[in-house]
């Protein structure tokens, strides 16, 4: 897929050259002059990352990052600006900028950021991201999708699935799962593993993935794509 990008700048020549430039290497650009659309865009989180000059009107590139934060939508965001000083960099910084650019820039350099800050991005989505097969798993959302379905889990019957998809073709025993999934083999007993497993396969069926946890005789569960 094509990178969504959002170029925010209030010089229509920026704009103009970093939508040119930026298309031709693949990637579809949104622009924005102006601090308030600026922040409404980005609010819809559908960008992969977005190029905020700090300088403009309406609301400040300072502002708009931090009320996206401020919102939870952690979008990477390069900064970019003419202010080369280097409590400048640090502010944006910590305001939960990705990087920084210092204008005038080389479209090159510009480029080679971006494409790092997009790999990096991709890279921290994976390790949040468990995919087996037809099953997608976000862990940081805490939810499961089969076949681009929603699987409705439970806290605890999504945790139970977490901890064989992270060892997927792994046999799991059941203290394990105590373990893992309840915190303390003393507080539950083994049983409720077989309860909970009940419960997932029947979630799991009712979108197509009954198949995907199987019992290994005698020795416990094993997630595995059933493909």
């Amino acid at each position: 897929m094509r990178p969504q990008i959002l170029v925010v700048d209030d010089e229509p020549g920026v704009r103009k050259a970093l939508d040119r430039g930026l298309r031709a290497e693949g990637m579809d650009v949104t622009v924005a002059a102006d601090g308030p659309s600026a922040l409404r865009l980005a609010r819809t989180g559908s960008f992969d990352a977005i190029l905020l000059d700090i300088m403009i009107p309406g609301l400040s590139g300072y502002r708009v990052l931090e009320e996206l934060r401020a919102d939870g939508i952690a979008t990477p965001v390069l900064l970019v600006s003419a202010k080369d000083g280097e409590v400048d960099q640090a502010d944006g910084l910590d305001l939960g900028a990705d990087g920084y650019v210092v204008k005038p820039f080389s479209f090159v350099v510009l480029l080679a950021q971006l494409r790092a800050t997009l790999r990096r991005a991709a890279a921290s989505t994976a390790r949040d991201r468990i995919r087996l097969g037809p099953l997608t798993m976000d862990r940081e959302a805490r939810t499961a999708r089969y076949d681009d379905v929603d699987v409705p889990l439970s806290p605890r019957e999504y945790a139970l699935l977490e901890a064989l998809a992270v060892r997927a073709g792994t046999v799991r025993t059941k203290d394990e799962l105590l373990h893992e999934v309840w915190g303390d083999e003393w507080a539950a007993t083994r049983n409720v593993v077989e309860v909970y497993i009940g419960y997932l396969r029947r979630k799991l069926s009712a979108v197509g993935g009954g198949d995907l946890v199987r019992t290994v005789r005698g020795r416990g569960y094993q997630l595995g794509d059933p493909r």
